[in-house]
């Protein structure tokens, strides 16, 4: 099926009189006291620099999906989702703006680490492996294949990197960082979302490689022993910019596999052989389209419908 027409694009919010508290690579934060409120603008961001080019429909896929796994996972652990169709009433002048990419929030105190659960051998799990045998300490089985399924997803926490690349570390570094209690317990609930979200994608026709969790506490309660008990999932949920959804009637392990994501935007920097340091070049409207459909197909096949039904 042919994609809808293209919503209004977001590269950066800009509404009078409001100030975002903060821009990351994608999201454009509004502190609302002890909500916040998330947009998700189409910016995209490749080999950690963010590129002059917005990709049409990227934040409402990552709104929208996000919402979809928040609501089919809800049983597993609370997430910190308001509502995504009220906002405060500052904002009612820029509804078009937000409608479809934006969240209002908890406020939670966002725990210093990166959830990360592989349940295959890839990207920087794979360079680990090919050096040590190894990924994050946890001693895998040899002669193992890039791409190759693991007999059990593992989890690898990283540090959260300001600038440039996260940091794979092992479980008692992450521990060192937040508590024995806490990253026991944020192990066992990220390898079961993995686990759920995995199965029900496989029969959809998505393999999820990996996928990047954060969770949030909803107090200062970091160190203490009610930390577990506030613990919530935050930010954005298995899509296509913090997971690898591999199209599962492609795979064949002994290399890269196909994606559903920015692929296409690293396939085009590498070719012009960009140098990977700011600035990022314009990229060409095939690469645009392209990229728009993938994030848009791995909605449908997930949520079951077309982005705008």
């Amino acid at each position: 099926m042919a994609a809808s027409p293209v919503s209004r694009i977001i590269q950066e919010t800009h509404f009078a009189g409001l100030t975002p508290a903060a821009r990351g690579k994608v999201r454009d934060i509004y502190d609302l006291g002890d909500k916040l409120l998330i947009v998700a603008t189409d910016r995209l961001s490749a080999f950690d620099v963010i590129l002059p080019t917005p990709i049409p429909d990227k934040g409402r896929v990552l709104t929208q999906l996000s919402l979809f796994w928040f609501d089919l996972l809800k049983n597993v652990i609370p997430d910190h989702v308001l509502s995504s169709t009220e906002f405060p009433a500052a904002f009612n002048a820029f509804r078009e703006e937000l409608d479809g990419r934006s969240m209002v929030v908890r406020k939670t105190q966002p725990l210093p680490i990166e959830c990360v659960v592989r349940g295959y051998v890839s990207g920087s799990g794979w360079k680990d492996y090919q050096a040590t045998g190894k990924i994050c300490g946890i001693v895998l089985p040899a002669g193992l294949r890039e791409s190759d399924r693991l007999p059990e997803p593992i989890f690898t926490p990283a540090t959260k990197a300001a600038t440039g690349h996260d940091e794979n570390i092992s479980f008692e570094q992450a521990a060192s960082l937040i508590g024995t209690d806490l990253a026991e317990r944020v192990r066992s609930v990220s390898i079961d979302i993995y686990r759920r979200a995995a199965a029900y994608a496989e029969p959809r026709g998505i393999l999820l490689a990996d996928t990047k969790f954060e969770f949030g506490l909803l107090n200062s309660t970091l160190g203490s022993r009610d930390a577990v008990i506030s613990l919530m999932w935050i930010d954005e949920a298995l899509t296509p910019d913090s997971s690898r959804f591999w199209p599962a009637a492609q795979y064949q392990p002994g290399g890269p596999q196909p994606s559903f994501d920015k692929q296409f935007v690293r396939d085009y920097l590498e070719r012009i052989r960009w140098p990977k340091t700011p600035p990022g070049p314009e990229l060409p409207l095939d690469v645009v389209a392209a990229t728009r459909a993938k994030y848009r197909e791995a909605y449908r096949i997930l949520a079951g419908h077309e982005l705008d039904q």
